[in-house]
């Protein structure tokens, strides 16, 4: 797995961390009972500080994609059916929100953007 920084995306290091680990387990990239890298290893693989590492752990254990061991590290946990749902679901509606903000200022109401969802849903069909 690796893991990029974006230094000039406006989307805090940390939250980039977590992003990609997220997306790593659930497309099956990492498995459950993986090891991560070590929070020390990570943050001097990406240059980074190691507050910042295990600030991205933190959070991830605290949604529940991974678990640390005292003295071991830090393992990918089970993908929860209703985790993973509940994570695609707020991913979901970030994305709809951008999305209504940007039809707002172009003028497109609800409507046009219900039809604009049915075209692309009948695309990947």
């Amino acid at each position: 797995m690796q893991i990029y920084i974006d230094n000039k995306s406006g989307t805090p290091i940390y939250d980039q961390i977590c992003s990609q680990i997220k997306a790593a387990i659930i497309s099956g990239e990492l498995c459950e009972d993986d090891a991560l890298p070590s929070i020390r290893g990570l943050a001097h693989d990406l240059r980074i500080s190691v507050i910042t590492t295990k600030r991205a752990y933190d959070e991830l254990e605290r949604e529940g994609f991974i678990y640390t061991v005292a003295g071991k590290g830090s393992f990918v946990s089970g993908l929860d059916g209703e985790l993973f749902r509940e994570d695609c679901l707020r991913r979901i509606e970030e994305h709809l929100t951008e999305a209504a903000k940007l039809a707002a200022r172009c003028g497109i109401g609800a409507e046009e953007m219900a039809e604009i969802y049915r075209l692309i849903t009948e695309e990947e069909g």
